[in-house]
């Protein structure tokens, strides 16, 4: 399948959270087993061209993207989890949101020193979630030079945020206007 076949697998929603947004939902590409299985394929063989050592994903849906890439290549996958998830002494980062803060923790454990890691994420907006990942994956001792997504919503700057922070950002999809 192509990314223009992909596009087509996602559901658009109409004002949703709140009126004037259109919510571009995963759940029917993740739904059609062709359609996930192409886009694993995908991100793999861009993160095996970027020689990942391991993928890094963001909860909750990183998880489903970046776990299924991490076992495509058979390497390892490092889970970004949300406050107070992780059984063990973690790195946190808080982040800005629209409307206020969130964290992210790490296992720093879970990242050996010099290690490759490639991020993979559903969808990158404002990058705000992102460069918190990319901060965390470094002070873990990571080296994080490629971030990997399903969609970008250009017209929100995310993928230039993290490019300014020392990324190569692709996605396989765009969806302009959002």
């Amino acid at each position: 399948m192509t990314p223009e076949d992909l596009k087509g697998l996602i559901r658009s929603i109409p004002d949703y959270p709140k009126p004037g947004i259109v919510f571009r939902d995963i759940t029917t590409l993740i739904g059609h087993g062709e359609g996930f299985a192409a886009t694993i394929d995908c991100l793999a063989q861009r993160a095996a061209s970027a020689k990942a050592q391991a993928i890094a994903g963001i909860e909750a849906r990183g998880f489903i993207f970046g776990a299924a890439v991490a076992a495509s290549l058979s390497i390892p996958f490092v889970p970004l989890r949300k406050p107070g998830k992780l059984p063990v002494p973690v790195l946190a980062m808080d982040y800005a949101l629209e409307y206020g803060t969130d964290t992210l923790e790490i296992d720093p454990g879970g990242i050996a020193d010099g290690q490759r890691i490639v991020l993979v994420d559903d969808l990158i907006a404002t990058g705000g979630t992102a460069n918190a990942a990319a901060e965390l994956i470094r002070k873990a001792g990571g080296i994080l030079e490629q971030a990997l997504f399903v969609v970008d919503l250009p017209d929100l700057g995310g993928a230039g945020r993290l490019a300014a922070n020392g990324m190569d950002v692709q996605s396989l999809m765009s969806f302009p206007g959002d």
